[in-house]
């Protein structure tokens, strides 16, 4: 499959090329956003079409029986292994939203007829893990979550893959955050000539009183966006938090949109970024408050750190607001390691590259201990120190 041949074609051709039917009101979504490119205000610093435009082989999803395991296993899209009792099943999507501003959400449903739906029960942690082996495949998949009413559930997501090569992934989750509950998702993804590159586009609807705390730690190199799109109800709110570490020609990060739609909605989001080499690294984040979410209060920051000349961080904190009964603030700042705290740490016998390395770590610790399970947190800051002397290796 040719992704680009969908580009500027109409819905009848959409149709033919993907061979589909009887989802036009999708078709007709992604044919006026179109398939995206580098002029695309989302996908402005992240070279998409290089990623488009390769002829990749496609894959055939046919559900499994499950294996019983300590964790959800994806392999190359399909559902291996789960938990015992939990719900994993296969099933059409319901609820697409009809405003997201990624194409790419769009072709990822258009692809996946039957989604991968997760029912959390109860005051559960889950770890879902992404395996991914073939080479010179679009792998395309997509996850429906729910947790439930009252509950405090939490998500532990990491990535891994064997030798492969060329490999574009498109996945991305649809989440429907209950009521009165809280959901806890924590991504890890260290890709290092990892063998694919990926485009995650999700959905987050957060109801009434529910709260939604979401972490990514991106680390390493290679090519990766995410893109995420955040509804926030009434009293509802989202604590976002995102920290990247690249090196070498890598280019990743977040696009994003939070929209305040319910009275009394907030929003936290910051975003910590080290980058090194000749790495991009990316924030593009809006947060939108609609005439109906009067008394919302909105806080969006991102800190770069660039280690290296040729290192570049594209960061683009937004607001657009429509009420004036609210609190909102936003902000950028982009600079180096304090030379005299490098210069202090040596002074006492550490080396540069390890003085380096404890100031980025105290740059990056206010997002990493964060995550409450200490097991996880250590599995962050253990990836987090080989990527780095991968890149730092001492003579």
């Amino acid at each position: 499959m040719n992704l680009l041949a969908l580009k500027n074609k109409n819905l009848q051709e959409v149709n033919t090329l993907l061979g589909i039917k009887d989802r036009d009101i999708l078709v007709e979504r992604f044919c006026a956003l179109g398939m995206p490119s580098k002029k695309s205000e989302e996908y402005r610093y992240f070279d998409v079409e290089k990623l488009l435009e390769p002829e990749y082989k496609t894959l055939n999803y046919v559900p499994k029986t499950l294996e019983v395991s300590d964790k959800i296993e994806i392999v190359d899209g399909v559902v291996v292994a789960a938990p015992q009792g939990m719900r994993v099943y296969y099933e059409a999507c319901g609820q697409i939203d009809m405003e997201h501003f990624d194409p790419l959400y769009y072709l990822g449903h258009l692809l996946c007829p039957q989604t991968i739906k997760i029912e959390l029960d109860g005051d559960v942690a889950v770890e879902i893990e992404h395996k991914f082996t073939q080479s010179n495949a679009l792998i395309n998949y997509r996850i429906v979550l729910y947790n439930q009413a009252n509950r405090h559930a939490t998500v532990y997501e990491n990535f891994i893959s064997e030798e492969i090569e060329n490999t574009l992934v498109l996945y991305g989750y649809d989440m429907h955050i209950a009521q009165d509950s809280t959901l806890r998702v924590v991504k890890m993804q260290t890709m290092q000539h990892s063998g694919y590159s990926m485009v995650a586009s999700h959905k987050v609807n957060v109801s009434k009183n529910a709260n939604a705390l979401l972490r990514s730690f991106d680390l390493g190199g290679d090519q990766a966006l995410q893109l995420l799109k955040v509804d926030l109800g009434e009293h509802a709110h989202v604590d976002a938090g995102h920290l990247l570490y690249l090196n070498s020609e890598s280019k990743r990060g977040t696009v994003s949109q939070i929209v305040h739609k319910g009275e009394h909605s907030s929003s936290k989001q910051e975003a910590k970024n080290i980058l090194d080499g000749n790495a991009r690294g990316i924030f593009d984040a809006l947060i939108r408050v609609e005439h109906s979410a009067k008394y919302t209060k909105a806080e969006q920051n991102s800190k770069a750190i660039l280690l290296h000349d040729d290192a570049y961080m594209a960061a683009k904190p937004q607001l657009e607001i429509y009420i004036d009964e609210l609190e909102a603030s936003h902000g950028a700042t982009t600079g180096q390691l304090d030379r005299k705290q490098l210069f202090y740490l040596q002074s006492r016998g550490i080396s540069y590259v390890n003085a380096r390395k404890i100031l980025v770590i105290a740059f990056a610790n206010t997002l990493i201990e964060q995550v409450k399970d200490t097991r996880h947190q250590e599995r962050i800051k253990e990836s987090f120190e080989k990527v780095f002397y991968q890149a730092h290796k001492e003579s």
